[in-house]
């Protein structure tokens, strides 16, 4: 009897732990799927009811073209900002683990102090930053300013990953008279695909997601990424619950798809380093 329930216990801990999280996002979906826009106050996950006009009204009514166009604003900045982070990390991260050179630790302890910062914060000076550059009100500007946030992280993510490289890999390939360039092309970045999975994704999820430095830094609509756009559902009076559910539902479908096409890669990233020998 003990024995039976030593096994049962575990799994009903995760039952319990898998309907709380799995609750909330199957109601959004209810609300998205139901036909009445406003919120719906049955506990039941499940809708009496299931329609697409939620969705069918995010591209229809001259509402669609402007959906559409806030996604792939949102796919623009969000791919320029994984982009130059992973190449900017990448580098940098190599240079931290490998070389020993005059302000090195300063350097990473300054990158670390970065993050004490939240974005909020940083908001003032790197609005007057980007309007003395020209680069108000641009996807150019939003994606430099993402990166700010995004390469301290990646960098000391990717360094700390370099780290458990054996360096008697590199030391053959110089006796084979390979380059740096080689070595850190050839060797170094193949190894390091686990640890680059988790930064591009980080990368992706900070540049797709964040809605307070976009809304200030862009006044176009036509510029909008995702969750600015979403935002319009919400009024002071009066919110469309349903579209908005369906809208975040769609805004989530590029995040989860990433997922699932890195989860091996993730599981190697998160758990590198955390064993020896």
């Amino acid at each position: 009897m003990n024995t039976l329930w030593r096994k049962f216990l575990p799994h009903f801990i995760l039952m319990i732990a898998s309907t709380v999280a799995i609750y909330p996002v199957a109601w959004v979906l209810k609300i998205a799927l139901s036909p009445v826009g406003g919120m719906d106050s049955d506990p039941n996950p499940i809708p009496s009811e299931v329609t697409l006009s939620h969705f069918l009204s995010l591209t229809s009514q001259g509402e669609g073209a402007s959906f559409g166009i806030q996604f792939m604003n949102s796919i623009l900045v969000a791919g320029a900002t994984t982009a130059i982070s992973i190449l900017v990390s990448c580098s940098a991260a190599y240079g931290f683990s490998r070389l020993r050179f005059p302000g090195r630790e300063v350097g990473l302890m300054g990158l670390m102090l970065t993050q004490i910062f939240p974005g909020v914060v940083m908001m003032v000076p790197l609005y007057i930053i980007l309007d003395n550059l020209g680069l108000l009100n641009s996807h150019v500007g939003l994606a430099l300013v993402y990166c700010t946030t995004a390469i301290p992280f990646c960098t000391w993510t990717l360094k700390g990953y370099l780290d458990t490289v054996p360096r008697e890999l590199e030391e053959a390939a110089v006796m084979d008279g390979a380059s740096r360039w080689v070595i850190f092309s050839q060797i170094v970045l193949p190894l390091a695909k686990p640890a680059i999975a988790v930064t591009a994704l980080f990368s992706f999820m900070t540049a797709w997601n964040e809605f307070v430095l976009a809304a200030t830094l862009l006044n176009d609509e036509r510029l909008f990424t995702l969750p600015v756009a979403l935002q319009r559902y919400v009024g002071e009076y009066q919110t469309d619950w349903g579209t908005f559910a369906a809208g975040a539902i769609v805004t989530s479908l590029p995040v989860m798809a990433l997922f699932y096409a890195l989860q091996k890669n993730l599981v190697g990233g998160l758990t590198a380093g955390a064993v020896k020998g």
